[in-house]
């Protein structure tokens, strides 16, 4: 079999390169790359899948592409192989078959050229290969170069005991067999769809009973399946098939299996399981667009509320991490590749953001772009990049968040500094940092977004959007219009959990700013909404925390909510939500110092967060709770500058005042606090008010001492 392109023949099987007949001096890595693109000439050939093609399972740097494409040129010609920006490479050479007229060279590998069928000619369309309907499986570890980097013997053992156990020893069983098996790439075929899917379900199903067995036992797989036609080269499959069940699998989250349309036809009824549409995406190797669909095992009737609805990308902002560059040696570069790992970690756990994988990232890595191209290429509004100096053995991070969609606008940036002598510790402290901040700045660069597009027609998550702008303008027009939105969001799509989880906190605030009892529609609507959100996606650690802190208000169930919070720190550690929300019903409880201690985790991992106001107000309340009156009065007074409208606030600041000496004062806030709630009674404010004994009939003795009525 010969492939020709100007006077230049290549023969595969010899893998031999040919000009006028006289063998070419080649080097291996060269000619893989020359084949990949003699075998695509009718299409660009991307970056990613010439690295995959001719470094097949090895992770390299883009540089050796490089260099392989400068090699070819000068054997070529300079204009043999165009560089199309932004994309990749193309074969700019004509091409025929040995059949077509031109000299040849006898070969015994010679075959005759398929029927071109009145198709346009291409080297592929002239020689015949052999083909086949593939189901082609492709998983890997998520994370494994940070698992190894921080506990390499476990990670190594776990993976072993993985592959034998869970995956060699049961491919057999489900019509399956190993194309390639390695940590980061396992590629499988099958010759059903419905036991690919079966197989794939059932791994993640006994990866997540181990996980739940041993603490040693932290691996995560993401799955890809699809079906399609793949091409047998000498014994192994290759094609689009296998690019694209790469490029599907990349964009699933952990334990989760994807598939395509044709996947889900193929399986439907047929199998115990749910398909989940997520829409459709394109394909960045394969340059396909396709619907996908996120497949789960089929739940019982009674449970079927639980299942997870995850948000849909048109519901999220969407962000990438750029991987961090050094600006020493080339040696110290690992640092910043294991922060970008850990950063994007650390930012998938968080339910509001659609982050692009590492694999996707890290071929800009030690790159010059214009940031817009790569925002436009990945598909992202907002990128995260940064730079890693090291002097001796301390270390300084610097980190930007950019609005690259079409500004170029620094959000946000902010520096850190350490030493390398705890390096896996200071990377996780720097990601769980950097993802908290990162999150308020996002949310609050969507909503001026938001602000300043038209109002005629918006969708659920633009809705939500909106309804954040004044959800904390207590009193106004603004906070009304925050409930209307919110409504008319959960009515545009229903299974939005955030949308709902919102929704119920903006009814938790309508109770909480008024002197009555919160009324019942207005608690059977709050949680009813909140329940909604974690039943649509349990994983939320917003939906969480939102209906903990429910439980705490309006059913004073304090203890299950401390459950629901420490749920969602297990799922996002980073969630300054869960942190502060947890501490308040700690503070209800009078376990001030838990309480003042989850508070300052909150306000260290989110120093300008739009609750900040109401993280304050939680260490007043504490601090009244302890007994230490002056604190609380600190406190208080930095949550009602923040939010003089805030009620809660000021409730717990008369107290405090009147408890630190300050009657007088405490009397004059009091006044405020009728000119904003002419129905404010004592009385009525402690029927409902969560603080439990003893404590309670010190916060209503102090504000019946301030003048407030009874």
């Amino acid at each position: 079999m010969g492939l020709r392109f100007g006077s230049f023949e290549l023969r595969p099987r010899e893998r031999r390169l040919l000009a006028h007949g006289e063998t070419v001096a080649l080097g291996a890595r060269a000619f893989d790359v020359l084949l990949a693109l003699a075998e695509r000439t009718n299409r660009v050939v991307s970056k990613n899948e010439l690295l995959d093609l001719a470094w097949p399972g090895l992770v390299v740097e883009e540089n050796n592409l490089t260099v392989q494409i400068s090699a070819l040129r000068k054997v070529l010609g300079a204009a043999a192989i165009a560089t199309v920006t932004g994309r990749g490479y193309r074969l700019a050479l004509a091409g025929e078959n040995e059949a077509s007229g031109g000299p040849t060279q006898p070969s015994s590998t010679t075959v005759s050229p398929a029927p071109s069928l009145g198709k346009p000619r291409s080297i592929q369309n002239l020689v015949r290969l052999q083909r086949r309907l593939a189901v082609i499986v492709h998983a890997d570890v998520v994370g494994w170069s940070r698992l190894v980097e921080r506990d390499a013997p476990n990670a190594i053992q776990a993976w072993k005991s993985t592959r034998t156990e869970l995956i060699e020893d049961s491919l057999s069983a489900y019509g399956g067999h190993p194309l390639e098996l390695t940590p980061e790439r396992a590629l499988l075929e099958f010759g059903s769809v419905v036991e690919a899917v079966s197989w794939s379900l059932d791994l993640l199903a006994a990866l997540g009973k181990r996980r739940g067995a041993s603490a040693s036992q932290t691996l995560h797989m993401r799955i890809g399946i699809c079906v399609d036609d793949a091409i047998v080269d000498d014994g192994k499959l290759v094609g689009d098939g296998t690019i694209m069940a790469a490029d599907i699998h990349q964009i699933a989250g952990h334990d989760e299996v994807l598939v395509t349309e044709s996947v889900r036809d193929f399986a439907a009824h047929k199998l115990p399981v749910r398909f989940e549409a997520i829409g459709e995406r394109i394909l960045r190797r394969s340059a396909r667009t396709v619907a996908l669909y996120r497949v789960s095992a089929q739940v019982e009737p009674a449970l079927e509320r639980r299942a997870v609805a995850r948000a849909m990308p048109g519901r999220l902002a969407s962000l990438a991490v750029l991987p961090l560059a050094s600006d020493g040696p080339v040696a110290n570069a690992y640092f910043g590749d294991g922060l970008s790992e850990e950063l994007i970690a650390s930012l998938s756990l968080n339910r509001a953001l659609l982050v692009i994988a590492h694999s996707s990232t890290w071929r800009f890595r030690g790159q010059q772009f214009d940031l817009r191209d790569v925002a436009a290429e990945l598909g992202v509004r907002y990128l995260v990049t940064g730079t890693v100096r090291r002097a001796g053995n301390a270390l300084r991070i610097g980190v930007a968040l950019i609005e690259a969609e079409r500004t170029n606008r620094v959000i946000w940036q902010e520096h850190y500094d350490g030493s390398d002598d705890d390096v896996f510790g200071f990377q996780a402290r720097i990601s769980a940092s950097i993802a908290a901040a990162i999150d308020p700045q996002v949310q609050q660069a969507e909503i001026e977004r938001v602000r300043r597009s038209p109002t005629d027609s918006f969708g659920a998550y633009d809705c939500m959007l909106r309804a954040l702008a004044g959800i904390y303008q207590f009193g106004t027009a603004e906070f009304s219009s925050a409930g209307a939105m919110l409504q008319r969001a959960v009515q545009t799509d229903p299974d939005y959990a955030q949308a709902h989880a919102w929704l119920a906190w903006w009814y938790s605030l309508v109770a909480g700013e008024g002197s009555a009892p919160p009324q019942v529609e207005q608690r059977r609507l709050a949680l009813d909404h909140a329940q909604r959100a974690v039943q649509l996606d349990p994983r939320d650690a917003w939906s969480l925390s939102v209906a903990g802190h429910l439980l705490t208000l309006f059913k004073k169930q304090h203890e299950q909510a401390i459950d629901l919070f420490d749920q969602a720190l297990s799922i996002n550690p980073n969630s300054a939500a869960a942190w502060a929300r947890s501490a308040t019903t700690l503070a209800y409880l009078g376990r001030s110092q838990e309480s003042l201690e989850r508070a300052s985790r909150a306000i260290r991992l989110s120093p300008f967060d739009r609750h900040m106001f109401s993280f304050f107000t939680t260490c007043g309340n504490a601090c009244l709770v302890a007994g230490r009156a002056d604190e609380a009065v600190g406190w208080l007074g930095k949550a009602l500058r923040l939010n003089p409208a805030f009620n809660g606030a000021r409730r717990l600041q008369i107290a405090a005042l009147v408890e630190s000496g300050e009657l007088l004062e405490a009397q004059d806030l009091a006044r405020e606090l009728m000119t904003a709630d002419p129905d404010f009674s004592v009385q009525a404010f402690g029927s409902w008010y969560p603080l439990c004994p003893p404590y309670l009939d010190r916060l209503l003795h102090a504000l019946r001492r301030a003048g407030l009525p009874d």
